[in-house]
């Protein structure tokens, strides 16, 4: 990294991680903040490069969200000029948390900053990360049981951060390593369940941690899911054609790449299903399996349980955990004749037509 200019305006804070936990929401939320400022484009990438052009991934579709990286010191400094003094500037880029050399970066560059880590259950994570990629066609593996086995062999070949559905969810190593670079006061965890289930409470809490007014943001958007495309002849067709086209148009911009590849998947998602399903309790027992050890570790770093990640049972995506808090607060305001609190004895989460079929 090129030497601090005190010059330059750089971020008083980042939102690290985790990828597909919520970070698309928390950012927004926090833009409604007067006192804070983040930047546009919401993931820079600039301390995954290191002042030099981000490597040549070369999964489908890698070579289009390379150039969209900001890996010039001047382009990156530009995002934060021109603000007010009386306000903290910021950044989220979900990949921060797992790339140690960011940490590295980060900690000679801006050692005071504060960091923000939105940690979601590694499994329903690892699925979510698989379901973006698979409903815009450029995942050609159609289970995420089969697709996570396939992890280091892709790795191997050079494809990017973003398909290493089990890395990214590794949180206890990752916090393990960058409490190696920063104090742990420096240092924020916030459970995704926390954020979707209590968004105004859990936002204040950020805004404590970063020392601005508390009651300013009161509502954050949806998370940034994808309607769920069942496997089937005419989806793998359509996928084949999106990779086909994600190869052939790796030369030209992205947002060209975007706009000629729209049509196609479209047509790929108009049999799109309202719901996604959830995973089989023998396929989540399979992927617990690859975060045992670890959810171990983060318990003992953070000193927080996470034992219901050891779950059979997940805790589903953002429309999932929005009904199921919604029922959970009806359930609990509910009283019997006697005008007594009822207890209700329930599942932690609702089957799926999936399950209920075993």
């Amino acid at each position: 990294m090129t030497t601090v200019d005190p010059e330059e305006r750089l971020p008083d804070f980042l939102i690290i991680g985790a990828p597909k936990a919520g970070t698309t929401a928390l950012h927004a939320g926090l833009t409604q903040h007067p006192q804070l400022r983040l930047s546009v484009p919401k993931e820079p990438k600039y301390f995954m490069c290191g002042d030099a052009p981000p490597p040549f991934y070369v999964g489908p579709g890698d070579a289009h969200s390379r150039r969209e990286w900001i890996w010039r010191r001047d382009d990156y400094v530009r995002l934060f000029a021109d603000l007010p003094e009386d306000v903290l500037c910021g950044e989220s880029t979900p990949f921060y948390l797992f790339d140690k050399e960011a940490h590295r970066r980060i900690a000679a560059t801006i050692p005071d900053a504060k960091l923000i880590a939105v940690l979601r259950d590694p499994v329903d994570r690892a699925y979510s990360n698989w379901m973006h990629l698979w409903v815009d066609g450029l995942e050609p593996v159609s289970d995420v049981v089969s697709a996570c086995a396939r992890e280091r062999q892709r790795v191997n070949a050079g494809w990017a951060p973003f398909w290493r559905y089990i890395e990214l969810g590794k949180y206890g190593q990752q916090l393990q390593h960058l409490r190696e670079w920063f104090d742990e006061s420096q240092i924020m965890t916030v459970r995704y369940r926390e954020l979707v289930d209590d968004p105004e409470q859990t936002v204040d809490r950020v805004c404590r941690f970063l020392g601005v007014s508390e009651g300013q943001v009161h509502s954050i958007p949806r998370d940034n899911t994808r309607p769920f495309v069942a496997d089937s002849p005419r989806t793998r067709q359509f996928g084949r054609v999106l990779r086909a086209g994600a190869w052939a148009g790796a030369a030209f911009p992205p947002h060209v790449w975007r706009r000629v590849s729209q049509p196609v998947l479209s047509r790929l998602q108009r049999e799109s299903l309202e719901r996604r399903p959830h995973l089989l309790h023998e396929e989540r027992r399979q992927l617990v399996e690859y975060f045992r050890e670890d959810i171990e570790m983060l318990e003992g770093l953070t000193g927080r349980p996470f034992d219901d990640w050891l779950s059979d049972v997940g805790a589903g995506g953002y429309a999932d955990r929005v009904a199921l808090h919604t029922a959970q607060r009806a359930a609990g305001a509910s009283t019997d004749a006697g005008g007594q609190r009822t207890t209700i004895v329930r599942r932690s989460w609702a089957p799926s037509a999936r399950d209920a079929s075993k």
